[in-house]
């Protein structure tokens, strides 16, 4: 396997194989597609979409412990000590699922949208209370994941004791390929893999970290998200945003303000590709 894509042609929605700049179709569907149909594109004549359209559940978890430590410091917050016990995640919004190139809609009345640098692992069969030393026998690959944040609506949610919800369902960006596992054995170190990540507003980068620096592994993820219940192929597990990856760490002082209208946002991840997105005017 290599890098494999959902991509449009015409009015035909797809799964493929990318190769050297080609796509060729696939039959069946992402994320464990079998056989060719032999026909094959350009990748400049296809529009690429999410790897996964609708996947079946989001989750996305808090792996990165410095950015947890900064963003919660900068509010005058200490780490909650049950952080260092268990991974914990929020569930997002798997309609609001988008792709490379699509153009992301703010919620109304935000005036804070803020981009998270992430990356995400696609379960690739359905699976219950995995162990921890299996469970990259579940995962069909990896991908680029943006976790779009409006984050005057999220706080003010989740200072009643819930959410975030509604200054989060609104866009989860993926993409722009599911990597799988084989294609960066060689970047892997144990349970993490080496692999640098940055973030780029309007060409100018403001994120800079390695997935490496995860505190809490994607195993330990997926061994705690399938406690006591079943994960579906095609879920999505986030890694959580990595340090410096968001303008909530930076600070918007620091990076010339919220996202604006118009703003294209590029996340680019080692092996991974770039994801780009612009936001809607």
């Amino acid at each position: 396997m290599t890098k494999l894509v959902t991509f449009q042609n015409g009015d035909d929605v797809c799964a493929g194989e990318l190769v050297a700049g080609i796509v060729r179709e696939r039959i069946g569907s992402l994320p464990n597609p079998e056989g060719f149909t032999g026909r094959e594109f350009q990748l400049d004549e296809v529009n690429l979409l999410a790897p996964i359209q609708i996947p079946p559940s989001v989750r996305d978890f808090f792996g990165f412990e410095e950015h947890v430590k900064t963003a919660r410091g900068n509010r005058g917050l200490s780490v909650a000590p049950e952080y260092y016990q268990i991974p914990v995640f929020y569930f997002s919004n798997p309609s609001a699922t988008i792709g490379p190139n699509d153009a992301v809609k703010p919620p109304y009345g935000t005036e804070k949208l803020d981009y998270e640098l992430e990356v995400a692992l696609v379960i690739g069969k359905d699976c219950s209370n995995v162990d921890v030393r299996d469970a990259w026998e579940y995962v069909s690959g990896l991908t680029i994941m943006n976790d779009w944040s409006a984050r005057d609506l999220q706080f003010q949610e989740m200072a009643v004791g819930l959410g975030p919800s509604k200054g989060k369902d609104f866009a989860t960006s993926i993409g722009p390929y599911l990597v799988s596992l084989d294609e960066i054995e060689d970047c892997r170190n144990g349970d993490r893999h080496r692999l640098e990540m940055e973030a780029r507003v309007n060409g100018r980068q403001l994120s800079r970290g390695n997935l490496g620096d995860l505190f809490w592994t994607f195993p330990q993820m997926i061994a705690h998200a399938s406690k006591s219940t079943i994960l579906r192929a095609g879920d999505i597990i986030g890694s959580g945003t990595v340090g410096t990856g968001c303008i909530l760490e930076l600070r918007p002082e620091n990076t010339g303000g919220w996202l604006m209208p118009g703003d294209e946002i590029e996340l680019e991840v080692e092996r991974l590709g770039i994801l780009r997105n612009r936001v809607d005017n």
